[in-house]
């Protein structure tokens, strides 16, 4: 099957569900809307089905229109790597990759990331080096750190990933043993298990009015990896705060519950640290795109 005339269809189709508008795609793609209509009906006709909703307020994705988007970007990822290697002729990385990262970004984000960044480049030899605690790059010789939490004072320089959110959660066999919270001070009657970065004076936010306030957890048991708290939590021993990226794919599996889901824990700004200060080699800023695509498609 010849997939190539479906290329240009796909780009078109990212522009507009990026902006939201067949009006304002046009604008950026320089071509007139009735054109850019035109390309995503083709595309929706050829495939079978819709990858877009159509309303007077604009547009919006279905659930294919999702997928499809990220791959998209990932597309459009290599598009424009082809025009960074003509201007990097010559350049093909190879050696040791170094980077360090939480554990919550291992298997959904990093090893994917990685995964790509060697088919790309064949030469790489990546070190990966897995910590809940800040790793220092030069200290450590690291390429990249992958940094979640407040940037601290250095020379390094911080890329923008996404943000991660804290949920309190547990398992339904636990809740059975005992009860489920209702609200945030019912959450204080609950063996709570804590990581090293989690005190039992937590500060949570409520969703429906953006406010903060504080509570005091009963901590039943302290851990130094998220691993840890999360198997503790999974042999149903009390409740647990995850990033959402963990806790999210196990509330689908339903081997978890979202409890008191009013509030959530601390957010956490997720960035990739160099300390490269000119410019940098073409699989640094690969691995950083494909870490923000993988991040945002969670």
């Amino acid at each position: 099957m010849n997939n190539i005339r479906y290329l240009p269809r796909l780009m078109v189709f990212a522009v507009v569900a990026k902006n939201g508008s067949f009006t304002q795609a046009a604008e950026e793609l320089g071509i007139t809307k009735s054109a850019v209509s035109q390309q995503v009906s083709l595309l929706e006709n050829e495939m079978g089905a819709r990858v877009l909703n159509r309303t007077t307020r604009g547009v919006s994705l279905t659930a294919l229109g999702q997928k499809l988007l990220l791959r998209c970007q990932l597309l459009q990822d290599q598009v424009d790597l082809v025009f960074t290697d003509i201007v990097n002729a010559g350049v093909d990385p190879k050696g040791r990759f170094a980077v360090t990262f939480p554990h919550a970004l291992e298997s959904s984000v990093v090893l994917p990331a990685i995964e790509q960044l060697c088919i790309e480049y064949t030469g790489l030899e990546p070190e990966l080096i897995v910590s809940d605690s800040a790793m220092d790059l030069v200290a450590n010789n690291l390429d990249i750190a992958i940094h979640a939490g407040e940037l601290p004072d250095s020379s390094y320089r911080a890329l923008p990933v996404g943000t991660m959110t804290e949920l309190f959660c547990a398992t339904p066999l636990y809740l059975n043993r005992v009860s489920t919270p209702k609200t945030p001070e019912s959450l204080c009657e609950h063996r709570w298990i804590a990581t090293n970065w989690q005190h039992r004076s937590m500060s949570i936010l409520h969703r429906d009015n953006n406010e903060k306030s504080i509570i005091n957890l009963n901590r039943f048991a302290r851990v130094n990896t998220l691993p840890s708290a999360l198997e503790m939590a999974l042999r149903h021993m009390g409740i647990v705060l995850l990033p959402d990226v963990i806790a999210r794919p196990l509330f689908k599996t339903g081997e978890l519950i979202h409890i008191v889901d009013s509030i959530t824990g601390p957010h956490w700004p997720v960035y990739t640290l160099h300390a490269y200060q000119s410019e940098k080699p073409v699989h640094v800023t690969r691995f950083h795109q494909l870490v923000s695509r993988f991040f945002s498609g969670l």
